[in-house]
């Protein structure tokens, strides 16, 4: 059986629970509209108020998520861990890998796709917390846009989180890695700290259930600056799948 084969197996043969996991979607969603309409004067003030208001969402969703579908979020390679202005590129397997960095990073910046920004409340709050949406069909201009924010956001020492792959991949799934990270990285001369996560055996991508157990987020060492792209995106592949396999490999 081949490793994917092992994955999918090992996810499909977990317990799920789905009556928690009802409950828990229902309490995420409905916390999420109280407080952002609660909330919603803040909007028009600085920054800083709506980030203790989104950590505080983050918290109590996860603090659910632990008590009623018992997943834990587990941050592994603290070490690794960038501090201040950074490039992040994370593995993505789930809705959990947007909501769980709020708690661990200091000011993290996610890079998403412009329709969600349409979403009442959640675009609100996206917008005010300075996410980075990215225009799918833009083509090169969508490359340029996301250069201009990112140094925006790197001149205010926040941590930029892309997805490579552009959206989220079962456990196991073949990779595929689109270019858009390595033209931040050639751009902005950076060193890109890779993240590799298990979090799509506990909170799959699709469907409500979610399946006990730790869902691990692990910073791997940097890879440093200076790369040439090809280099680069096999480089970072290979970190990134090789940790990840290894993390849902424990599950």
């Amino acid at each position: 059986m081949s490793q994917a084969a092992a994955i999918s197996k090992a996810a499909q043969d977990r317990t799920g629970r789905p009556v928690r996991a009802a409950v828990f979607a229902v309490f995420m969603f409905l916390l999420a509209i109280v407080m952002g309409l609660v909330c919603s004067p803040l909007l028009l003030g600085p920054r800083g108020p709506v980030r203790v208001i989104v950590r505080l969402w983050v918290r109590w969703v996860l603090g659910a998520l632990k008590l009623l579908c018992g997943i834990t979020v587990e941050v592994r390679g603290r070490e690794h861990m960038p501090k201040g202005a950074a490039l992040i590129a994370a593995k993505h397997q789930g809705m959990l890998d947007t909501i769980a960095p709020f708690l661990f990073l200091d000011d993290p910046c996610v890079v998403l796709k412009k329709e969600l920004m349409r979403i009442p409340i959640y675009g609100w709050y996206a917008a005010k917390m300075g996410m980075i949406p990215v225009d799918r069909q833009a083509g090169s201009k969508a490359v340029r846009d996301l250069l201009h924010a990112a140094r925006d956001k790197l001149a205010e020492g926040r941590q930029i989180i892309i997805f490579p792959e552009g959206t989220r991949k079962l456990p196991g799934e073949a990779p595929d890695y689109k270019p858009g990270i390595a033209g931040l990285y050639r751009d902005l001369s950076l060193d890109c700290a890779p993240m590799a996560t298990n979090s799509g055996l506990y909170w799959p991508a699709h469907g409500l259930n979610k399946y006990p157990g730790p869902a691990v987020f692990e910073f791997l060492p940097p890879i440093p600056a200076g790369l040439k792209r090809g280099a680069f995106m096999q480089e970072l592949q290979a970190r990134i799948e090789t940790a990840s396999a290894a993390l849902a490999a424990e599950g």
